[in-house]
């Protein structure tokens, strides 16, 4: 009876308790409940089960079974055979009421902007917030959500009242336009609720008039899978929230930017600089990297045929790859390079091999695993090419002597 009223006397017909590993607690079914049970999409009610020396048993959330409502409680009353009064959280309720309504009027406002091939795939209606889920073929656009929300706000400004009818043969309900949810079963009579253009089969619970909706917000759109798409929405009190958040996030990045009178141009002015300074770096970067691997180059060493490059200096890990690639385009003929380098507590080490000592059966792979424990890391690679990364940049030095006296 929770269409009409929120608060009702009744008295408790079955009762069972249930335990799994994490709790127990108990199923109850009333005579009567004002209750709604989870159903379509729309999350249970909860509220309070008024014992007659005012105890309030608080009924944690309603699901349905086997066309039940079941009550959660987990506390049983100590005499169930007593009247009681069911109330449901009329809070609750009213939020879980205005994000139900939203998102009627969401469905037909996305099949007004997108197309009638929209049909809904899913839903959640809770107090906190709608979720949406409906065919579509391809991104919604920032432009089509500011549309979509506009429609909505619409029509929650005209404050449409709500007009339901119940009992209504459903091919009668079908010949009124009223579109059949996803996932719902329906009997030879069903339960209307229309506002303004939007009709829909639905037995859910439903404001008065849209206008208690009070502000309709999209938090969010994407891809949940191939051809379906979901929409995450706020009503209310949480839109408020939501858009006061924004605003904060605005104003913080404005003081960011010492309150320039216009924050988008000097974001872009930012931008640009960043991205010249970035380029600026790289270059630096590249420059620093070639001059340490001409240094190693000419300090070469020879163990018989084999030429040994070794680097071992303070520079990040970006600096020592350009330098492993300088290197290796240089070197020709037999040759080992080991580029070890070092930057705030953490360090790399880099292993080259020509292709003639792979073939001799060295590996890069495997000797940059022999020697990782040396820096306190771990790394790997191919046959001519590894690396290591470690947490020693003490240990690099015997890692490369190491390496050399294998070779």
């Amino acid at each position: 009876v929770g269409y009409e009223t929120l608060q009702i006397e009744t008295h408790i017909l079955r009762y069972r308790k249930v335990a799994d590993k994490k709790r127990s607690y108990y199923q109850v079914v009333l005579a009567e409940t004002p209750f709604y049970a989870e159903m379509g999409g729309q999350v249970g009610d909860k509220g309070v089960l008024i014992a007659q020396d005012g105890t309030e048993y608080p009924i944690i959330d309603t699901k349905r079974e086997n066309n039940l409502p079941v009550h959660i409680l987990s506390t049983l009353p100590a005499d169930p055979k007593q009247p009681f009064i069911a109330r449901v959280g009329d809070e609750l309720r009213h939020l879980t009421e205005a994000n139900h309504t939203a998102t009627h009027l969401m469905h037909h406002a996305l099949r007004a902007v997108l197309g009638t091939h929209v049909e809904q795939k899913g839903s959640l209606v809770s107090a906190d917030l709608l979720r949406f889920d409906f065919s579509h073929f391809k991104k919604v656009t920032p432009e089509e959500i500011a549309e979509v929300e506009r429609l909505v706000n619409a029509e929650i400004r005209a404050d449409r009242p709500r007009d339901e009818q119940r009992n209504v043969p459903i091919a009668q309900a079908k010949e009124m336009g009223a579109m059949a949810l996803f996932g719902e079963k329906y009997g030879d009579e069903v339960r209307v609720i229309k506002y303004g253009d939007s009709v829909e089969l639905c037995g859910g619970t439903h404001v008065a008039s849209t206008g208690q909706i009070g502000f309709f917000k999209i938090i969010s759109e994407g891809s949940i899978a191939a051809g379906i798409r979901r929409i995450e929405a706020v009503t209310g009190p949480k839109a408020e929230e939501y858009v006061h958040h924004l605003e904060e996030q605005l104003q913080l990045f404005n003081e960011r930017l010492n309150n320039v009178p216009d924050p988008l141009k000097a974001l872009d002015r930012l931008i640009t600089e960043s991205a010249e300074q970035r380029k600026a770096i790289e270059q630096y970067t590249k420059a620093q990297a070639e001059q340490i691997a001409l240094q190693a180059l000419a300090d070469q060493t020879k163990r018989g045929e084999t030429t040994i490059v070794t680097v071992h200096k303070p520079m990040s890990s970006d600096v020592a790859k350009d330098v492993a690639g300088t290197i290796r385009e240089r070197l020709q003929g037999s040759y080992l390079a080991l580029i070890g380098a070092a930057e705030e507590g953490k360090c790399t080490l880099t292993v080259i091999l020509s292709p003639d000592l792979v073939d001799k059966g060295l590996n890069a792979g495997k000797l940059i695993k022999e020697v990782a424990s040396l820096i306190k890391g771990g790394g790997g690679g191919q046959p001519h090419f590894a690396t290591a990364g470690g947490r020693n940049p003490e240990g690099l030095q015997a890692a490369i002597d190491h390496i050399i006296a294998q070779i």
